[in-house]
């Protein structure tokens, strides 16, 4: 059956969904859909919010009657397009064929980890005992083994690191839980199943383990749908590159001791081996200096103090091995740590190397820990081989796609060049639903003590706001300043991005209806917000990587050495599809209305400017803030709807 007639007014999904009345932006995108389907080709688009796009794949993957593999942004897009809108368009097309979720392996509780977390619970930290009981009582009754629904668990609780595998640490066939574990289970479904929900990460994941010869995580298809795809190419590099961390080195430590207690308590050297790379793992940090961020590992190889202790790391490295090595055949954890102490030295020293061309050589520290890593700088060699797979359709979706309305930047990023293209505007209002300020008299982006001036200078139009507020920040420390203003002076509830897991500061933020959510990057997109409640989107400045990213200075240097004009080609392409997603966030329905202030003089006095302006919606432009005020008083509706 035809999209055409599934969509019409008295088609499937009129029948089944209630109200329901097809677009037409969304019934072009499903027949641009179905034929790139049927001619097993390519196709992007760029689908403006509001237009309908998850129904616009779905009706025409489901009724292809093919195998498809649906890859979304993030675990939430991931859960809501398969606990909402898939369930809904299968009742609509009567579907009887299997489906199913399946996430990458830090979503899923591991069974040997969690007994063997029990076991040792005398010698755990008191915050780590406390969720062990919540963790205890949930996996009696879980069917699915999804760490998310653990109630009352914070998103990064220490204990999540105890009660999951890594590839690493993996007992695989010979776990004596194997025919239990919950990841084991899901991908059996997945294997099973007609149609597959993963995420981004997992799909690259997959790509990498099949680069190897060993296997595969998830099941070949004839269809594959990617929803944000815009996060394709970022998220890419991370799986075609290699990386060893302090996490890493310390979870081996951790099980060389579990082993050495459980089955070599004759041989002493084995806990000092493990004490000695959990201090060198920690030491090395400490000599990164305390700073987090990125940074190049060829300047900082050149530090001498750093220099010794990573040398007092590969030493303790080289000790686990020599000691592991003696013990090989005595148990199963005793094997299977010296395997991964190959393996963390085999990946050192080739993060350590360089000399390959084509990468970047690169560190991030955090407050705790660090990792080291080798990052390819294009993955369209690599992918554009991946999608000329014969029999095979594919299909890249977003709301923020193109540049200028040209998919040029993308398309280049990832091999796709020669794809059908289809950009579809959204039927949404804008000169009637928004406003867009960039205010004048703004602090310059880098004058010291600018956010604490953006937060005075917007307490105005926040209190102003009838309903909810986001201020969206690009960097952490001006989210923390902003907040600190905000809640000084604002009369207003201000919650802040990393004091409560997200799904939770959202449903607080909604709860509210008056509320100022400060936040960074993990807010720029995927949140759906729909009326009052998000009243007003505030951006501090235009979203450009930092200049001093390792991995973008080696972009704009082999842009460079190819004639390219690495700002044109890569810095603001990549700033205008953040600086889409972040007023993607305001108006997410036909009845919203909102305020958008852009706080970066750069956008109306440099000449770049007017891309940024080209790329966002129609939306009606001031330089006054007043004007906004005057905006929310011509729509009455939207007070009494927050009152109530």
């Amino acid at each position: 059956m035809s999209v055409h007639t599934l969509f019409a007014p008295d088609g499937a999904l009129s029948r089944h969904i209630d109200g329901f009345v097809a677009r037409a932006p969304q019934l072009e995108m499903a027949r641009a859909v179905e034929q790139a389907i049927g001619a097993h080709g390519r196709l992007l688009v760029e689908a403006g919010t509001g237009t309908g796009k998850t129904y616009a794949y779905l009706v025409p993957a489901l009724a292809s009657g093919q195998r498809i593999v649906i890859s979304t942004g993030s675990k939430n897009l991931q859960e809501q397009l398969y606990h909402r809108d898939l369930p809904t368009i299968i009742g609509a097309l009567d579907y009887a064929r299997p489906v199913a979720l399946l996430k990458g392996r830090s979503n899923y509780l591991c069974l040997e980890r969690l007994h063997n977390l029990m076991s040792e619970s005398h010698l755990q930290k008191a915050e780590v005992l406390a969720d062990l009981v919540k963790v205890r009582s949930w996996s009696g009754t879980t069917t699915t083994g999804d760490v998310g629904d653990i109630p009352g668990l914070q998103e990064n609780a220490e204990i999540l690191a105890h009660i999951t595998s890594t590839n690493d640490n993996c007992l695989g066939r010979d776990c004596p839980y194997y025919d239990d574990c919950h990841l084991v289970v899901a991908r059996r479904r997945a294997m099973d199943a007609q149609v597959v929900v993963i995420n981004h990460h997992l799909f690259f994941a997959d790509l990498a383990v099949k680069d190897t010869g060993f296997g595969e995580l998830v099941p070949e298809a004839q269809v594959y749908v990617f929803d944000e795809a815009h996060q394709l190419p970022e998220i890419a590099t991370g799986y075609f590159g290699k990386s060893v961390s302090s996490r890493s080195l310390q979870d081996l430590a951790q099980d060389i001791q579990l082993a050495y207690r459980s089955e070599a308590q004759d041989m002493a050297q084995l806990g000092k081996a493990a004490d000695r790379l959990q201090i060198a793992s920690q030491d090395l940090r400490l000599a990164f200096g305390i700073e987090s961020g990125r940074g190049n590992t060829r300047d900082m190889i050149k530090n001498s103090y750093w220099g010794q202790a990573l040398a007092r790391l590969t030493d303790a490295l080289t000790l686990c091995y020599d000691v592991l090595k003696l013990a090989l055949g005595r148990g199963e954890r005793l094997d299977q740590c010296f395997e991964r102490v190959s393996e963390i030295k085999g990946r050192l020293g080739e993060v350590l190397a360089l000399n390959q061309t084509g990468c970047s050589y690169w560190f991030e520290c955090s407050r705790l820990h660090f990792s080291l890593n080798l990052t390819p700088l294009s993955v369209a060699e690599r992918f554009g081989a991946e999608v000329l797979r014969p029999e095979v359709s594919w299909i890249f979706t977003s709301a923020t796609l193109t540049v200028d309305g040209h998919f040029a930047h993308f398309a280049s990023e990832l091999g796709l060049a020669g794809s059908a293209e289809l950009v579809l505007d959204s039927p949404f209002d804008y000169s009637a639903q928004a406003r867009l300020c960039v205010p004048r008299c703004l602090p310059e982006p880098n004058v010291f003590g600018r956010a604490e001036q953006l937060a005075n200078m917007m307490i105005p139009l926040i209190n102003r706001t009838p309903g909810g507020c986001f201020f969206l920040c690009t960097s952490h420390q001006a989210m923390r300043q902003v907040s600190e203003v905000l809640r000084r002076e604002a009369g207003r509830t201000i919650l802040m991005q990393g004091e409560d897991s997200k799904s939770r500061l959202l449903a607080t933020f909604v709860e509210n209806g008056h509320a100022v959510l400060v936040a960074t990057a993990s807010f720029w997109e995927g949140i759906d917000v729909r009326g009052a409640a998000l009243s007003c989107v505030i951006i501090d400045k235009l979203p450009f990587a930092s200049p001093d990213d390792p991995l973008l200075k080696a972009r704009v240097e082999d842009c460079r050495l190819r004639g390219g004009d690495p700002f044109s080609d890569i810095q603001l392409p990549k700033a205008v599809i953040a600086l889409k997603q972040g007023v993607g966030r305001l108006i997410r329905d036909r009845s919203d209305h909102g305020v958008l202030v852009i706080c970066d003089p750069r956008l109306v006095n440099r000449a770049y400017g007017a891309t940024f302006l080209k790329s966002l919606p129609a939306i009606p432009r001031t330089r006054e803030l007043a004007r906004l005020g005057d905006f929310f008083n011509q729509i009455p509706s939207q007070v009494e709807d927050v009152a109530c």
